[in-house]
This record gives structure tokens, C-alpha cells and sequence, in this order.
């Protein structure tokens, strides 16, 4: 049932006849508004992450003019509130560190303003996940407003392809094979326009995710961040969160077991970065959803993959993607296996918002009988070496690392294994597993995206591009390789990995879900005993409330006290 002005939850800061509201209703004059602009609509809050560091972002000042045209059409009251930008390229150590920062701030910015509804405006990795995240908790009505993908990169004639390119020429120039010209060519063509990376990154995986869990405009996802499309977009977004705050449409009815079962589905059938994991299940319990990592392997077992785009697709990019029918084609292929009945933000449900989706090229969405890989993108891995689990991404590496064993090269920090790595005459073999520790949730801090690990140049120099690599860190979902990544618990809180020896021999058997370093139980007790935990980080500041309580990876890396579990949201605040 619809509400009235008077029920809106802005009212209770414009509409009594006190000092109060007095006051508020005075400043808002100030500002240069007439009652009749505010008083008895939905006022509607536009959470803007732009920066002028944020190059996914750029285009989103564009954007909140479309979005307030959108509002102001369907008779609300548009105001834009600035939030963290946490983008990708230049938020060190990790923007990850500064997710749940973002989610705190979301979360506190729509509870503490007259807010009816919000337009969410993100889509550089952490943006999403930490923008939802604080829009689940504050469960005022919201809509996600994703940035969209950058156009195709491109040099010498060449489509480039974010991240995965810059891996890709990265060795070869290490190995001598790419000229100073030719790398301030690749520099200057590999990201051409506004947009997040255009490849299957973890941008365009949470987007997607989202869109699939019905949060985002039917297909909005898809929709590179330059095409006129996305302005209509845009001004959608703000005409259909007016009639969500009439209806009360809430993500409390929206964000269910089944919405979050959709976008685990469709995360595995788009090649969804390794990252996906961490944010699907920190997501899912704010929403009080038991999302385990055995839930997400079992559907990655089930679930082909089916978008043929980079960096687990071949040649194809996000661009084409959208040409070829965008998230909801590829949503038409694997209907059997969604829940069709899920709400979604536009009051329809999902099954509805698919009627009339077509697949224009089936060579980049693929059928089920024509998979790209047979299962989903992401495995799940256990063992001595990580009790809590590990991710890979198997489709992204070569098989022949499915099945693998050798020794063990141990890092305990970035710098040093850069160093070693950079050594052309470093003692390596293509059989020798690259591991490197103390890059988790509290020791990267942040769980920095370090665990593509560079290929020794000793190795590039053979002709070699991929190899055995082990870490608690996370990657860039455009990377690609055999990187066995978000081993849990961390070696810096005393984790297995923190045991690993260099010379021990380790071992991957993808089938069976098994990673395990071949070495005595009473050897690994010695060892146990004898290690001795490293310094705080962190004595003061945001990162001490960090590190006092971030949950391990397999938990989604959010505070134990912003989970559902740990206690009900605030309330309503008290004005007087």
C-alpha cells in the first residue's frame, strides 16, 4: 500500500509545526529551495562515489544531472550526498581496506539524513559491495546505479583488454619483448574513456552480481559507462526510486536467500573474479543469509561458464558483451537454475524482467549445450594448508596445474619476493610452487590484490607464462594464471601457510578440492610452537578498528559487528 506524504520518513524532519522542523525547513530556504520544492515528496539521496582519482568514475557529475532529471520528473526531491571513493589504481595499500569503511559511511549517510529513498552510485570494485552493504543495513529504499565498463582498449590495431593486457605485456617486457614505444603505446590505448575495466573484472563481476540480485535497473549492468543508454539509465534510476518510496520497496523484501542465490549463479556463468567471493558473502550476511564457501563451490560445480569475455573468455570484451545482449541474454540461457519469482527494484520479478531478452551472438554469450568451461569459474579449495578454503579460478589457468605438486618457494613479504622474482638467475623450475604470505586481511593490511604473483624472469626467459602460486592475498579479477588465492586463516594470525617451509613439497589436486603441503603432523607441531607472531600493524586510527575486527576471508572480510548477527540496526534517530 502506497503512503501518504505524512507517512514518509522525511516528514519527520519538514512537516511538524516546531522549532525543529522550523529550523530544517529554514536551511533547506537557504539553500535557495521553496517549500513547494520539498514539502510532502519523496526526498531522495544520491550517493555519489566520484573523485578526481576515481578514473571509473568521471563521468558520474553527468550522471547525478540525469538522475535528479529522473527524480524531479516523477515529482521528488533530489539531493546529492558525497561518499568515499574508494577507487582501484590508486587507494593504497588496498581499496579492500577501505571497504567497510564505505559501507559504515552509506550506512550512517541514509540514517542520519530525511531520507525517503537512495540512488547508490558506484562501481570501481569496492564501491558496490561497500555501498550495498550499507544500504542493506539502513533498509531504506535504494537503487544501485552501476558505473558501467570502459570502452575496449586499443593499440597498434589491437584490442587491449583492462588488467589482463597489462599482465599479459608486463612479462614480455620483462623478458625484453616490448620496446619503450611500444609500452607508452600500450599505456596511452588501454583505457580510452570513462567506465570501470572492460574486461570480466571484479567491477563488471559485481555489478552483474548485483543486477542479478535484482538492486540495479533490469540489464543496467551491462551498459558501457559512455553509451547514451546509460544517461537514460541514469534518469530511470531517479523517476523509479520515487515510486519506491511511496511503496516502501525496501531491500529487506528485495536482498533474500533466493536474490543472493541469483547472483552467486550468475556470478560463476560470467567468469566472476575471484573477489566475488568475499563480497557475495559479506553481503549476504548483512542480509542475516548464511552464504557459506561450500555453498559457493557446490554451485560452481553445477553452474557452466557462459560469457566468452576476458580474462576467462578468448578476444571478447564487456563492449561486446552488452552488443550480444547484455546480463539479461545471458540470464534467458540458465533460467532452470535461477529463482524467477525474486523481487527486483523495478516491483516486477526477475522472471518478468528477462520476457524478450535475446542472445545477438552466441559465439560471446554461450548456449549450455557450448559452454566456455564446463563448470563455473571459481573453486573452492581444503587442506592442511588452508582448514577455511581457498579460491581458484580454473578456468583462467592452465589445466595442467589441476594436477600438481613440487616445492615450495616462500616469500614473506611483496618486496621480497619482487626482489627474488626479478633475480634472472634465481633457482626456480616451472615445477616450483611461488608462495607469498603476510598478504591477508591483517597482514597485507587489507588483503591487497598481490596474489598474481609476477612469473620469474628466469622463467619468462625460457618461453614459461604460467606457474604454481599460493597466497593469502587476493588478485585483480581481470588477472589470470594458476594463483590459488584468500588462504584461510592468514599466515599472519598464525595460519598453516605461516608453517610453510621453502623446499616443502605442495600439493593441488583441483578435482578433489585438496591443497595440502606434504609434510609430518609432528613437524608442522614443532613449527607451531616455535612461531612467533609478528607486531601490530596498526596502534591507533582506522586501522587498529580494522584489525580489532575484520572477520577472515572465508567470513567476507566485514566487522564481526556489522553483521547481522551481531545485533539489530539502529533505529530511527531521535530529533528534537
Amino acid at each position: 500500500m502506497r503512503k501518504s506524504a505524512d507517512q514518509l520518513r522525511s516528514a519527520r524532519w519538514f512537516a511538524p509545526d516546531d522549532l525543529r522542523s522550523f529550523g530544517h525547513r529554514s536551511r533547506l530556504m537557504q539553500l535557495g529551495y521553496s517549500e513547494a520544492d520539498f514539502m510532502g515528496k519523496p526526498v531522495i539521496g544520491i550517493l555519489n562515489t566520484w573523485s578526481e582519482l576515481n578514473a571509473c568514475h568521471s563521468h558520474f557529475p553527468e550522471r547525478v544531472e540525469a538522475v535528479k532529471r529522473g527524480v524531479l520528473a516523477a515529482g521528488g526531491f533530489p539531493v546529492e550526498l558525497p561518499t568515499l571513493s574508494v577507487d582501484e589504481s590508486f587507494t593504497k595499500p588496498t581499496s579492500m581496506l577501505y571497504r567497510n569503511l564505505l559501507a559504515m559511511e552509506a550506512e550512517e549517510n541514509i540514517r542520519s539524513h530525511p531520507l525517503d529513498g537512495v540512488v547508490l552510485m558506484g562501481g570501481c570494485d569496492k564501491t558496490t559491495p561497500g555501498l550495498v552493504m550499507g544500504g542493506i543495513t539502513a533498509n531504506v529504499p535504494m537503487i544501485y546505479l552501476p558505473a558501467g565498463p570502459m570502452l575496449r582498449g586499443n593499440y597498434a590495431g589491437k584490442p587491449l583488454g583492462s588488467g589482463s593486457d597489462a599482465w599479459k605485456y608486463w612479462d614480455e617486457r620483462r623478458a625484453g619483448n616490448v620496446t619503450d614505444e611500444q609500452w607508452q603505446g600500450l599505456q596511452g590505448g588501454i583505457a580510452r574513456s570513462a567506465g570501470v575495466c572492460m574486461t570480466m573484472g571484479t567491477a563488471s563481476t559485481m555489478t552483474a552480481i548485483v543486477d542479478a540480485m535484482g538492486l540495479t535497473l533490469p540489464g543496467a549492468s551491462s551498459i558501457p559507462a559512455v553509451d547514451s543508454a546509460h544517461q537514460r539509465m541514469s534518469a530511470d534510476c531517479g523517476r523509479r526510486i520515487v515510486d519506491m518510496a511511496w511503496d516502501d520497496l525496501t531491500p529487506a523484501h528485495i536482498v533474500t536467500e533466493a536474490s543472493i542465490r541469483n547472483g552467486a549463479i550468475v556470478a560463476m556463468a560470467t567468469g566472476c573474479s575471484t573477489n566475488a567471493v568475499v563480497h557475495l558473502i559479506a553481503m549476504a550476511r548483512r542480509a542475516g543469509v548464511d552464504l557459506s564457501l561450500d555453498d559457493l563451490d557446490a554451485l560452481g560445480r553445477t553452474t557452466p561458464l557462459l560469457a566468452n569475455v576476458r580474462p576467462n573468455g578468448q578476444g571478447y570484451l564487456m563492449e561486446d558483451f552488452y552488443f550480444a545482449g547484455g546480463l539479461r541474454a545471458l540470464m534467458t540461457q540458465i533460467t532452470d537454475r535461477l529463482h524467477l519469482g525474486a523481487i527486483t527494484v523495478n516491483g516486477k520479478t526477475l522472471g518478468e524482467n528477462l520476457v524478450g531478452a535475446v542472445v545477438y551472438n552466441d559465439d560471446v554469450i554461450r548456449p549450455l549445450s557450448n559452454p566456455v568451461y564446463h563448470e563455473g569459474s571459481l573453486a573452492v579449495l581444503r587442506g592442511n594448508l588452508c582448514p577455511d578454503g581457498a579460491v581458484i579460478k580454473p578456468a583462467a589457468c592452465d589445466p595442467k596445474y589441476y594436477r600438481h605438486q613440487g616445492p615450495a618457494l616462500v616469500y614473506d613479504s611483496y618486496a621480497e619476493m619482487k626482489a627474488a622474482i626479478d633475480d634472472e638467475n634465481l633457482d626456480v623450475t616451472p615445477d616450483h610452487v611461488l608462495v607469498l604470505r603476510n598478504a591477508g586481511p591483517l597482514g597485507g593490511p587489507g588483503m591487497p590484490e598481490w596474489g598474481m604473483l609476477p612469473i620469474p624472469k628466469a622463467l619468462i626467459k625460457q618461453g614459461h607464462r604460467d606457474m604454481l602460486r599460493i597466497s593469502d592475498a587476493r588478485m585483480s579479477g581481470t588477472s589470470y594464471g594458476a594463483c590459488v588465492l584468500h588462504v584461510a586463516p592468514e599466515s599472519y594470525i598464525g595460519g598453516p601457510l605461516a608453517l610453510l617451509r621453502t623446499g616443502d613439497i605442495v600439493k593441488l589436486d583441483l578435482d578433489n578440492r585438496r591443497l595440502d603441503m606434504l609434510v609430518a603432523e609432528d613437524e608442522l607441531e614443532r613449527r607451531r610452537a616455535a612461531w612467533i607472531p609478528p607486531a601490530p600493524r596498526f596502534e591507533r586510527g582506522w586501522g587498529w578498528m580494522y584489525s580489532k575486527h575484520v572477520t577472515q576471508a572465508d567470513k567476507g572480510c566485514d566487522f564481526d559487528f556489522l553483521e547481522r548477527g551481531f545485533g539489530a540496526a539502529a533505529g530511527e534517530p531521535d530529533i528534537y
